[in-house]
């Protein structure tokens, strides 16, 4: 073979792979797109029900979600501050009990007991307080809030940076659900928005899929020992 002929070769060749490099590119890009729309239609759905809380409307309960637990088995800032605006939310006659929903999977990790405790010492009756020791997910408190608890009406109480998301699936599973921001006013670390991107479109699958809740016969599952 000529050199010519084995320089033509070489040519071709580099010409396939960066024709095969675009269109992976490409596709690339069109998956990113995708992916952005959908978070995008997930974040935007409910945009309008998420209402400061001086101006949250009443409810028999407002569904607080789990956010982890700091030493001592107590609740994490996070935690505590979505505790701290469900409070207010009970205070003002917004709401007339609190559904707190943790997860109870791991042994010494019981968010359902340290949320309640929090409650109760700041003046919160106990009566007033209902545990779900079973939600493993936003998805699953908000699934559980439902048809266990029978929330057909309820504010849910978060950052700004998951009520879109917890919206969308409370909306989606049967209740009549509001947000109120417990960080409102403050800035959202760029991570958290960056999670929720990907969060809200695994969310919009699971509510059109109707995925069944991790428990949901109601107790938690056992943690391996």
């Amino acid at each position: 073979m000529a050199p010519s002929d084995c320089f033509a070769g070489s040519m071709k060749a580099g010409g396939t792979t960066r024709v095969w490099v675009r269109r992976g590119l490409g596709l690339l890009g069109l998956a990113v797109a995708v992916l952005l729309g959908l978070s995008h239609f997930v974040r935007l759905r409910y945009q309008g029900r998420i209402v400061p809380l001086a101006g949250a409307p009443e409810a028999p309960v407002a569904l607080v979600f789990g956010a982890g637990l700091a030493p001592g088995a107590v609740p994490s800032p996070v935690l505590a501050q979505r505790l701290d605006a469900a409070i207010a939310l009970w205070r003002q006659g917004k709401v007339q009990s609190l559904l707190v929903s943790g997860d109870n999977s791991a042994p010494f990790h019981n968010e359902t007991r340290a949320m309640r405790n929090y409650l109760l010492e700041r003046g919160v009756p106990e009566d007033a307080v209902l545990g779900d020791e079973a939600g493993l997910s936003t998805y699953d408190s908000c699934l559980r809030a439902h048809s266990v608890f029978g929330a057909d009406r309820a504010v849910l109480v978060t950052q700004r940076f998951h009520l879109s998301r917890a919206l969308f699936i409370a909306n989606s599973v049967g209740i009549d659900a509001w947000g109120v921001a417990a960080d409102e006013g403050r800035a959202t670390p760029w991570r958290y928005t960056v999670r929720e991107t990907l969060s809200r479109v695994l969310a919009l699958g699971m509510v059109l899929l109707e995925v069944k809740p991790g428990s949901p016969d109601g107790q938690p599952p056992t943690a391996p020992r």
